[in-house]
Formats: structure tokens, C-alpha cells, sequence
């Protein structure tokens, strides 16, 4: 959610409230990839000293790791300056405090070896003035930027426009299938915009990370929110967990398999240890019966013969184990249907209009046709509205 279409409510004047940072949001999404500080609340030890690195983010979740020069001390939400190459950049502070210590090593970030980049300063006004007039310039150079490389009959597509805080440098993130030779671009987007330009591939998954969207469950998209690592999805995945292999409906927005396909991929495995596999025969009287489809929850298999596909029987997870376990010894089995499942009738459900309403089909229904010749009769009985009105008296009337 932009910082124009926050839902936390709004002032008495209809202004949205927002989190305070006036626009400055610098993300373009609200709590996007967001760390709680659950050790806000706690002050330090007597004679400890604050952690002098804290995280900074910029724009689409882009994070990193700056060390605090000055000796001031950073809170979550303040808007610095920091070192870039070259010149500087505008960012937000993220995180600060010790919870910076468990993200360096998660990161594999040794802050003892490594020359982390420099905080020059809080930001000041010119600097928040420079960097909102940068923000705004990244949608018209976007448009152009994809019509030069139209122009230029280059295979990528241009996804997004960094400027740098300072306004001095523009990255821009593309992605394509093959390598791209863009030497030329380079030229045209300098004499262009006149700023120093800096081309970054992303794959297709980043590039949904870093523009996010609404996804088919209706919630944010989890990798623009708080996934940060993609792990690899196949179509195996599906397949356990008994879904269509539909593309349409298992492609996320990225044009790859959704992520949310391993949420609950562990648990299937886990459920399908002790059930037999979809590769399960039987060995019967009337033929070998091999199983059609397995359900994990209600324990059931389904079996049918080989020369009788039409017909499933449903047989429960002990019990195909107990027949496989007479096949291993030597034995056949009668027939599946002696050991399927009786399945209750389905009640007839009589449904009834709860709101008393008529048909809406009762419009439908054609007239009665003498109703239809009475009415013919009455018309014609009638008499306009202008006709004379005869008078049995008059003089007119009476025969010679």
C-alpha cells in the first residue's frame, strides 16, 4: 500500500494518517520486509555502549548495513544520509539496536572483518527536498527508458528506476531470458537524462519482489512483504499435494511456480510416509487393481482394475495394507469391492425460499388465453373518447 492509499485511517480534515514519515516512505509499501524490535522496551546493561551499525532501507526493500560515525545514536524511522559510490544516498533506518547483530549473522556478515559504508548524517531539509524531487522523476524515465529500448530492438524489459538520493546516479533493473548487449542503451539513456546510469539484471521473481501486487488469495504478495529467500519450486511440489497441473492456477505473477506451493509440502510428505504410494497394486482373483488417487486426510485410496478403469473402489489406508501384506506372502485377494467402503446415500436436500419470495421466473409464464380474448372483447365495446354521444330523444335519431 502506497503512502496515498494508507488504510490506518484518516484525519478529521479526510488526511490519511500514515506513519509519520510524510511521504518519505522511501519503499513504496507500507511494513514491507519490516522487523520488529521486540527489544525496543529493554535498556542496555550499566556500562554497555550502543551497537554503532544499524540497518538501513531504501526503496523496494532494498536493505544494508551501515556503521554510525558521529557517535549519535539512531532510533527506527530516521531518514540519514549515507555513503554511496559516488556521492550519497538517501535511506530509512530500519532496524538498530542489537536485533542488527542477529541480521549480520544470519547474513554472514563478519562486521569485525568487514568495511561497512559510513553514515554521514541525519537528513536534512535540502536533502529531503533532492531526494523527493528524485523520487519523482523515476516513472517518466521509466516510460522512456522502455520506448529507447524499444527503439533499439533490444529482448528485455526495463521493471524499475532507482535514483540515487542525491539525484546524481539512476540504477535501472531489467530482466531478459538472454544476454543483452547493452553498450548502446548505456550511451542513449546518459545523453538522455543526464545522470550516471547503472544497469542491474533481476530475475523474474525479484522483479515481482521488488514492484509487489495483489496475488490469487488476495493478500499482499509474500515475496514483496516478507519473503526473502526463494527457494526452488518444481512441479513435484503439485504432485504431492494432489493439485491440477494447471499452469494458469499455479503460476504466481512472476510467470513462475508459486512459492507458496512448499508452505505445506513438508506436511504432505509427512502424511504420505505411512500411506501406501500411488504406484500401489493388488493382486486379486479378477485382476491386478491399481490405485486412481489417494485422499491424506480421510485416509482412503481408490482402486480399479485394469480393464475396468470407470469403476473406482474406495478402500481405507489399514486395510490396503493388510491386502498388501497378503499379496507378499503368496495369497490373492478375492475382489476389492468385498473390502470397500460403504458409502452412505447422499440425503435429498429439499430447498425451500427462506424469504418468502415469489419465482423470478413467474414473468416468464404466458398469459391465459381467455383472460387475453376477454380483454380483446372489452376493447372493442369501448367507445373513443371523442366519439358524439347519441341521444335516444333527439330529432336525429328518430326514424322517417
Amino acid at each position: 500500500m502506497a503512502c496515498t492509499n494508507c488504510s490506518s485511517g484518516t484525519t478529521e480534515n479526510g488526511i490519511p494518517k500514515g506513519c509519520g514519515n510524510k511521504g518519505t516512505c522511501a519503499t513504496g509499501s507500507c511494513n514491507k520486509l519490516t522487523v520488529f524490535d521486540w527489544l525496543a522496551n529493554m535498556s542496555l546493561p550499566t556500562g554497555a555502549k550502543p551497537f554503532d551499525i544499524v540497518e538501513v532501507r531504501f526503496k523496494n526493500g532494498r536493505k544494508d548495513f551501515f556503521k554510525i560515525t558521529d557517535g549519535n545514536t539512531l532510533q527506527m524511522g530516521d531518514v540519514v544520509a549515507v555513503e554511496a559510490s559516488p556521492g550519497h544516498d538517501i535511506g530509512i533506518v530500519s532496524l538498530s539496536g542489537e536485533l542488527v547483530k542477529v541480521q549480520l549473522k544470519k547474513k554472514n556478515i563478519d562486521y569485525h572483518q568487514v568495511t561497512l559504508p559510513k553514515i554521514y548524517r541525519k537528513a536534512n531539509q535540502k536533502d529531503l527536498d533532492i531526494w523527493t524531487a528524485a523520487r519523482g522523476k523515476e516513472e517518466p524515465v521509466r516510460m522512456k527508458a522502455r520506448e529507447i529500448a524499444i527503439q533499439l530492438h533490444l529482448e528485455m524489459k526495463i521493471s524499475d528506476v532507482e535514483f540515487q538520493g542525491d539525484g546524481t546516479k539512476a540504477t535501472f533493473y531489467y530482466t531478459a531470458s538472454d544476454r543483452v548487449d547493452f553498450r548502446q542503451l548505456i550511451k542513449e539513456y546518459a545523453r538522455e537524462f543526464g545522470v550516471r546510469i547503472e544497469m542491474k539484471q533481476v530475475g523474474f521473481r525479484q522483479e515481482a519482489s521488488r514492484l509487489g501486487g495483489i496475488g490469487s488469495c488476495g493478500r499482499e504478495l509474500c515475496c514483496s512483504t516478507w519473503l526473502t529467500d526463494f527457494r526452488s519450486v518444481n512441479t513435484s511440489a503439485a504432485r504431492y499435494q494432489q493439485l491440477s497441473l494447471n499452469p494458469q492456477k499455479l503460476a504466481g505473477q512472476c510467470g513462475k511456480l508459486k512459492c507458496c506451493l512448499n508452505y505445506e509440502l513438508d506436511t504432505y510428505l509427512d502424511a504420505l510416509k505411512d500411506m501406501p504410494g500411488m504406484d500401489t497394486k493388488i493382486a486379486t482373483e479378477k485382476g491386478d487393481a491399481i490405485c486412481q488417487k489417494i485422499d491424506i486426510f480421510k485416509g482412503i485410496l481408490w482402486f480399479a482394475y485394469k480393464d475396468d478403469f470407470a469403476n473406482w473402489h474406495a478402500l481405507e489406508q489399514d486395510v490396503v495394507k493388510e491386502l498388501l501384506a497378503q499379496n507378499k506372502a503368496g495369497k490373492k485377494v478375492s475382489a476389492v469391492e468385498d473390502y470397500k467402503i460403504e458409502q452412505e446415500g447422499n440425503p435429498q436436500k429439499d430447498f425451500t425460499n427462506a424469504m418468502g419470495q415469489e419465482s423470478i421466473t413467474r414473468f416468464d409464464a404466458p398469459k391465459n388465453p381467455k383472460n387475453r380474448n376477454q380483454n380483446k372483447n372489452r376493447n372493442r365495446n369501448k367507445k373513443p373518447h371523442n366519439a358524439p354521444v347519441s341521444k335516444p330523444n333527439h330529432p336525429k335519431n328518430k326514424r322517417d
